[in-house]
């Protein structure tokens, strides 16, 4: 049988700081973010604005392997260490979208990854809450979301599948993995007619990305799109 170990969660809550000038972040590459936004994320249908600004300003560059900058801007997903990945930008574009988030909105990430997902996420909602299992990811998230100046994120190392009890209810909640079903303590977690947004199937194979609308005890989901994700790790994988 395999074992699944639940890491202890840990918290820290970034700092207050200014995003007037962001060092690393070129005329050049502002450029290639323009024409990232432009070319793969309007013309393929997102249109809020609110999310196009989000994704205009927020560096890219910054948040992959040193590496890897030159291939930020690209219209894939790129490794970012630990069998994980930042996703593709219009797919990250799609899922913020698909929550139609305000200014009063408060968001659970499940997945923080390299915290670029909840960078775009901060830029248009009032808090974001994010859990990531790897320690390394982490670490390293954090630190570049605190050199970025990025004010309304609280980060967790811990296992994500159980959500964060203490500070829900939510507004929305964002799986960034796989998983084959919608975990239960996340629906608990989130409000009356908040939406849940994941790639639901095979872990392993390719996934149906699908918008969850929770209605009393009940919910209806929504279909978006095709997606291939890396698996939710810890206890989603306990039976796989």
């Amino acid at each position: 049988m395999k074992k699944i170990y639940l890491l202890p969660p840990v918290l820290i809550l970034i700092t207050t700081l200014s995003m007037a000038d962001i060092k690393g972040d070129s005329p050049g590459q502002k450029k290639s973010r323009a024409e990232m936004v432009l070319d793969q994320i309007q013309r393929r249908g997102v249109s809020d604005k609110k999310v196009l600004d989000a994704m205009n300003q927020v560096p890219r560059h910054l948040f992959v392997p040193k590496k890897l900058t030159r291939k930020a801007y690209a219209d894939h997903p790129l490794p970012i260490g630990e069998g994980q990945t930042i996703s593709q930008p219009y797919i990250v574009a799609l899922m913020t979208e698909s929550l139609t988030l305000t200014g009063k909105s408060r968001v659970l990430e499940i997945g923080t990854g390299s915290g670029y997902q909840a960078a775009i996420l901060s830029k248009i909602a009032k808090e974001i809450f994010t859990i990531e299992i790897k320690e390394k990811l982490h670490k390293t998230a954090t630190k570049t979301l605190q050199s970025l100046n990025f004010n309304k994120i609280i980060t967790r190392h811990g296992d994500g599948y159980f959500g964060w009890t203490e500070a829900a209810p939510f507004d929305s909640i964002m799986i960034t993995a796989a998983v084959d079903h919608i975990p239960p303590p996340l629906l608990k977690q989130l409000k009356n007619g908040g939406k849940l947004i994941l790639p639901l199937g095979n872990p392993f194979s390719y996934q149906n990305l699908v918008l969850v609308t929770k209605k009393d005890d009940a919910y209806t989901i929504k279909q978006i799109t095709g997606v291939l994700f890396v698996p939710l790790t810890g206890h989603a994988l306990k039976n796989q």
